[in-house]
């Protein structure tokens, strides 16, 4: 499973708008979104736990006093900070102050497509495998919950639903898949999104 991931993420990037790399960001689905003059840079982790029983994405749910994305679920990341030597060690970071997770128990495969949003985030998707096993200490700050989707539910064809709703005057298009009580949409979806498109446009391995 881990060589087809990793063919799925050396796959070529979705297309491209106005030459800039949009790839299943906010602004492909809203084009006529005015673009943002400066994005902040960010990374998060893409976890997918290699359960024996089939593999997992880990997700979290956002305690509902954040400033950025309050309530929301995401995966584990943030902005880049200077220290930072690249987007991978952003994400690793950020992964083990938000839950806990070492980076040592993450084997990082490659890259989604980044995900431009209309909030100002450029984020870099990292995906790495991570093995069973390990204890997770959220950081009760930032995060309410730490919940696992199958994998096999995220490359379902037809998972994905597009939806809409106004946002300060306008109406913005986002993708959204909903797993038991969790609603899971926005950049988050958009990124799963991506996975399911590179996964299902790949011939299977044998």
């Amino acid at each position: 499973m881990r060589d087809q991931i990793a063919k799925w993420l050396n796959s070529e990037p979705e297309e491209t708008l106005a030459g800039v790399e949009l790839a299943e960001g906010d602004y492909r689905l809203n084009p006529a979104a005015v673009v943002c003059q400066s994005f902040t840079a960010a990374a998060v982790l893409v976890p997918l736990v290699a359960h024996a029983s089939g593999m997992t994405v880990l997700l979290t749910l956002r305690t509902d006093h954040l400033h950025d994305h309050a309530g929301q679920v995401s995966f584990p990341g943030g902005r880049v900070e200077p220290h930072d030597r690249d987007t991978i060690a952003t994400a690793l970071r950020e992964t083990e102050e938000e839950i806990g997770l070492p980076s040592k128990r993450i084997e990082i495969l490659g890259f989604l497509d980044r995900y431009r949003t209309i909030t100002g985030f450029d984020i870099e998707p990292v995906v790495g495998i991570v093995e069973p096993g390990f204890q997770l200490t959220p950081d009760p700050f930032e995060v309410a919950d730490v919940f696992e989707v199958p994998l096999a539910r995220i490359l379902e064809r037809g998972s994905f639903q597009r939806q809409s709703r106004v946002h300060q005057g306008r109406k913005r298009h986002f993708y959204e898949i909903p797993h038991d009580e969790y609603h899971i949409w926005g950049a988050t979806a958009g990124i799963l999104h991506n996975l399911c498109l590179r996964a299902n446009r790949q011939p299977e391995m044998s």
